[in-house]
């Protein structure tokens, strides 16, 4: 449960006054080490595209863009947003209940791939007449209860996104009207699930590789949802597996072209959410520590039901006169500064000796972690925002 931070995010931590915090920190040689790992791990014939919505800080996207051929974007919004941070890169334009604004922006901005996601947004765009490429984003059925115990399943099952293959099949046949020639079909989308280890997702790809050959497409974009795992910091998505079983499947279909979109699993690593622990308190016989921030900045342990690792930075500091509080156990429920008891970022972790004034660095921070947060709830000080880059650990310029 315990993940320290590199001497880069360390000696910024360190650095920060007790105001400064709450505050993102970016480690972009980390970032950087990781996604060029990713990239080799993975056959020529598989393109990688970043989804975006795990984390859009224009930093994160900048330095991923060596590494990725693209970017999955799932709104009007995430797509103007891209568009600014890497000019000129390419897109891929999913996500379901795009309205006809947004369908309007993406084809002025010349998306690269378009996920449908409906029999009425296909319409949609066969009556706007712009020429653009397209994948049909299919709800495959899984066999044997494959996506039983999965963190989240986008598929495979009833689900608001994609199309059932009946729908697809009807899909396939108004791209084949006269109506559609402006329409360039090129193979189908299937994110199923999220939190699949290597087998797993291979699993997924061979049937999603499949089903594409059977309908003599030529393209498959096999989603993202790599595992990572909150429990083992140190623990990583097995690429190298991956990259070779992709290897394997597509020597089976000589014709085929993969995609992949992770997310999460590209920039989780390179993100801290560093804060200072304001007060210690005993309550029923357990000890509570109240950090600044919490969920609002930090979502992701609520979201997910899980205890955000993290690592503590004593201080020696202690400007009051009277004693200072102190963990008289060895396990603290690290809690926020939110009026609800679901503000938990740590559950019952370990952290003896743990006082008021010291700091604490949660890791894993650099995904669907501040961009999923309800940010305004109490109207506590947002955090800062750091990028770390500088070889002497000096950050370059942060954001407020």
């Amino acid at each position: 449960m315990t993940a320290s931070p590199g001497a880069l995010v360390a000696r910024h931590v360190d650095t920060l006054p007790p105001d400064a915090l709450p505050a993102y920190l970016y480690d972009l040689p980390a970032l950087r080490a990781h996604a060029a790992a990713v990239r080799a791990a993975l056959p020529d014939r598989v393109e990688l595209y970043y989804a975006a919505k795990a984390n859009p800080e224009p930093a994160l996207l900048t330095a991923l863009r060596p590494f990725v051929d693209g970017y999955e974007v799932a709104s009007g919004g995430e797509l103007a947003h891209v568009a600014a941070a890497v000019p000129g890169a390419r897109t891929a334009f999913g996500g379901p209940g795009k309205t006809p604004a947004e369908i309007t922006a993406g084809l002025a901005a010349g998306v690269h791939r378009w996920h449908v996601e409906s029999l009425h947004e296909l319409r949609q765009l066969i009556a706007l007449g712009v020429p653009v490429d397209v994948l049909l984003r299919a709800n495959l059925p899984v066999d044997g209860g494959g996506l039983d115990g999965v963190a989240l399943a986008m598929g495979g099952r009833p689900s608001p996104f994609g199309m059932d293959p009946d729908d697809v099949h009807r899909g396939l046949r108004l791209l084949a009207g006269r109506d559609a020639r402006h329409l360039r079909l090129r193979g189908i989308h299937a994110h199923l699930a999220s939190g699949l280890d290597a087998d797993g997702q291979l699993a997924l790809a061979g049937a999603i590789a499949g089903h594409a050959v059977a309908l003599g497409l030529g393209e498959a974009n096999i989603g993202g949802g790599m595992a990572v795992d909150y429990a083992d910091p140190d623990a990583r998505f097995d690429w190298a597996a991956f990259g070779t079983g992709l290897e394997k499947l597509l020597d089976r279909h000589p014709g085929l072209r993969l995609r992949i979109e992770p997310g999460r699993s590209l920039t989780a690593y390179c993100g801290w959410y560093a804060t200072e622990v304001l007060d210690l308190k005993r309550s029923h016989g357990e000890d509570f520590a109240v950090v600044r921030g919490g969920t609002h900045h930090l979502r992701t342990p609520a979201t997910r039901g899980h205890a955000q690792p993290f690592a503590v930075r004593p201080s020696a500091h202690w400007p009051h006169p009277w004693e200072r509080p102190a963990a008289a156990g060895p396990e603290v429920t690290l809690a926020g500064q939110l009026c609800t008891p679901k503000d938990v970022l740590a559950g019952r972790a370990a952290a003896p000796g743990l006082r008021a004034g010291d700091r604490v660095v949660f890791a894993m921070a650099g995904a669907y972690a501040w961009n999923i947060s309800h940010h305004d709830f109490l109207m506590h000080p947002r955090p800062g925002f750091h990028v770390l880059d500088a070889p002497d650990g000096a950050p370059d310029r942060g954001r407020p």
